[in-house]
């Protein structure tokens, strides 16, 4: 079984194909149930982002697999499935669990080194784990990928040499309308719609207002932030008077129209995939649009330097170790069922002797016992440490083939030993 991942992204995409492809809960519910019930699928998850959707399985095989997981992107989108093929990426075993800690840890986002990322990162572990369909494989791997997020964002700047979406947006809205002073409104209740709130809020506008479908969640955001809450029903006269509008609801509906606004300058700013705001409110007069598809371009040429390389290097030695550690409980269940055929023989000659001698000393018969013992360890000893060493340097699987075949293991022995892939602490739930 290998790991394998089937996406698309902002890095492969436009803006416009991903926006074709964006989910709501209930779409990546049922994408995630598509994908397990995949002929080669034994577990799966999926990561779903403003800017990427991602599949990530343990599959039997490659080439039926890419086949099948491709097919759940392709159909989801308007384009044909010639048009959509280019963009795809495919990532394989040791190059998924790469592309994984790369992703949990910023280095794949719009926004390079943006902390939000391990938040969606650890809802795709919980998904898969609600549904039952992410299993020993997945879960190791999501929970290591979640901690290398972690120690990317502990260890270096990274956090403050690279801009947030939200902040990266603010900036560039900034061109034309400045927050400070500024009649904000936001546009959803959700975790970007709290970081734009928190963010005008800093930066001294004068009116901060949430118009979100659900109030409840709308009254919290406004509550923390000292905001005022609109009902949906008065979206219009809301837009008649701000200055800034910053949009992220993620409704599979536009929200504002260019016949909704007022003929005066006015900013907007959408985080939304699907769209909130019609890209058509970009040609009216005085209307600045900041959109994806801007913050992308702009976001490309930027660069957080030497802090980028320095999670660069954390996700090389953290990729390093994972594969290592891997590799080495591979080598595991032939080992065990080893020294259990070790233990089984020196059991049976120690019946054979108890049957020819019924009236040897008990304490003779344990000298025996132990000496028969330290012999079949000492034998071990040297094959078991050297296919663990030979584990380290690759091809651990045709090792530990060999050595199952050297000594005619039962291949069912060796099957129905598990271990943990890496460490005890994914089992423990760490990083939920």
């Amino acid at each position: 079984m290998s790991v394998l991942v089937v996406g698309i992204s902002h890095k492969t995409a436009p803006v416009a194909l991903l926006d074709q492809l964006a989910l709501d809960g209930d779409g990546v519910a049922k994408l995630l149930s598509d994908a397990a019930a995949g002929a080669h699928v034994a577990e799966s998850t999926v990561v779903a982002t403003c800017n990427r959707l991602e599949i990530y399985a343990v599959v039997d095989r490659f080439h039926g697999s890419v086949e099948e997981l491709s097919r759940l992107l392709l159909d989801r989108a308007d384009e044909p499935a010639e048009a959509l093929l280019p963009h795809l990426y495919v990532h394989y075993d040791d190059g998924a669990v790469s592309h994984l800690f790369q992703v949990a840890s910023g280095l794949d986002s719009m926004a390079v080194g943006e902390g939000q990322i391990l938040g969606q990162t650890r809802d795709a572990l919980r998904l898969g784990q609600e549904g039952g369909t992410v299993g020993p494989v997945l879960n190791s791997l999501f929970q290591q990928a979640l901690r290398v997020g972690k120690r990317a964002h502990a260890e270096t700047d990274i956090d403050r040499a690279a801009p947030s979406l939200v902040s990266a947006a603010l900036e560039a809205a900034a061109e034309t309308t400045p927050v400070a002073g500024a009649r904000v409104l936001v546009l959803g209740a959700g975790s970007m719609a709290s970081l734009a709130v928190a963010a005008v809020t800093r930066s001294g506008a004068v009116d901060v207002v949430i118009v979100n479908r659900t109030a409840e969640s709308a009254e919290r955001l406004a509550a923390e932030y000292a905001g005022r809450v609109a009902p949906l029903a008065a979206l219009g006269e809301e837009l008649a008077v701000a200055d800034l509008v910053i949009a992220c609801t993620g409704s599979a509906d536009l929200m504002v129209t260019p016949e909704m606004l007022p003929r005066r300058p006015l900013t907007l700013v959408d985080l939304a995939l699907p769209h909130d705001i019609d890209p058509a409110v970009g040609a009216l007069p005085g209307v600045r649009l900041v959109n994806l598809a801007l913050l992308g371009e702009r976001l490309s040429a930027s660069s957080a330097g030497q802090e980028v390389e320095g999670v660069r290097s954390i996700v090389a030695q953290e990729v390093s170790a994972y594969l290592t550690a891997r590799r080495q409980a591979s080598v595991t269940p032939t080992v065990v069922a080893l020294r259990t055929m070790a233990t089984g023989l020196v059991d049976a000659e120690l019946e054979r002797l108890d049957a020819r001698l019924p009236e040897l000393d008990p304490a003779l018969r344990r000298e025996v016992a132990q000496a028969m013992s330290r012999l079949a360890d000492k034998l071990l000893h040297q094959p078991t440490v050297r296919v663990k060493e030979l584990a380290d340097e690759g091809g651990a699987v045709s090792y530990a083939a060999a050595l199952a075949e050297l000594f005619a293991l039962d291949p069912d022995a060796v099957e129905a030993v598990t271990r943990p892939v890496v460490t005890d602490e994914a089992s423990r739930g760490e990083g939920l």
